[in-house]
């Protein structure tokens, strides 16, 4: 075994009591049993517990693989209120692996509220690669690779969803979105209405049986997909019109007083000024006017 995975081998019971446990993150398969690593398999079998999105699901992967350990479910409606026995439980010198139903955990699944935690508590974290869903679907897309944005699932908040799609209609890089399968039409609606003809690329069920990519406009998917089922990964085109100046580039790094003084120069009355910041940092006229009172 190596040093990193060392979970207490060699040492004392005296010592094995004062030390801290480990928190794994397990990446775990994303659709197909087999992918999964070695490595991940031996630190499933080795740890005192598994914390897991979705028990039933896991247990699919751990009786496949003929490990049996306490699981303890750990979702979005629950983690604020088992984390802290979970710490404590890490602090005693348990060692923990955290695995979400599919993929690398705590991309778009539970696990930040734990890690954060871990890390203030000063115990050590161990990152078990494996599958991830996005950069799988990134590679095979045949979009840009060099340099994307990822934004999850777009949020159920109206404002925040016109924000978060504003920024993509913007993004000069490509963008992955998850999404599920009823509000897929939805959001291709949505997307079509800002980007128009833009190039998308649908990535539908990763290494499962019904492995699918739609490639085309958004128009030309939306008339020809069928009733979504499944897990799906949306990619899209950057915008190619969308190149910054040197200019905007440095506004954006700019602070509000340094904005200031930029556009004082530029002999712009007050108003205008905070006009300008306000469209600059993305606030409203009223929070940057405060600022100068």
């Amino acid at each position: 075994m190596g040093k990193r995975d060392n979970l207490g081998r060699g040492l004392g019971r005296g010592e094995r009591e004062k030390m801290s446990g480990i928190l794994y993150l397990v990446a775990t398969p994303i659709g197909n049993l087999e992918d999964i690593t070695f490595r991940a398999i031996r630190i499933l079998k080795e740890v005192d517990l598994i914390i897991a999105e979705d028990t039933r699901q896991t247990l699919k992967l751990l009786n496949h693989y003929e490990i049996s350990k306490p699981l303890i479910s750990y979702h979005r409606h629950n983690e604020e209120v088992k984390v802290e026995g979970l710490i404590q439980k890490l602090k005693e010198g348990k060692n923990i692996a955290l695995v979400s139903d599919a993929g690398t955990p705590v991309i778009s699944d539970p696990g930040e509220v734990i890690v954060k935690e871990a890390i203030k508590e000063q115990i050590k974290i161990i990152p078990i690669p494996g599958a991830c869903a996005l950069i799988n679907a990134l590679i095979t897309s045949g979009l840009e690779t060099k340099e994307f944005s990822f934004y999850g699932f777009l949020s159920l908040n109206k404002k925040l969803r016109k924000e978060e799609l504003e920024k993509i209609r913007r993004e000069n890089k490509t963008s992955i979105l998850y999404e599920a399968p009823h509000k897929l039409k939805t959001t291709l609606k949505d997307l079509e209405h800002l980007l128009e003809d833009r190039q998308i690329v649908i990535a539908r069920e990763l290494t499962k049986i019904h492995e699918e990519f739609l490639r085309g406009t958004i128009s030309q998917i939306l008339e020809s997909y069928p009733e979504p089922r499944g897990e799906h990964i949306i990619l899209i085109e950057g915008n190619k019109l969308q190149q910054e100046t040197e200019e905007e580039k440095a506004i954006k790094e700019m602070t509000i007083e340094e904005l200031y003084q930029y556009y004082e120069k530029q002999n712009l009355t007050k108003n205008e000024i905070i006009k300008k910041i306000a469209k600059d940092k993305g606030v409203s006229k009223n929070e940057i006017y405060q600022l100068f009172i």
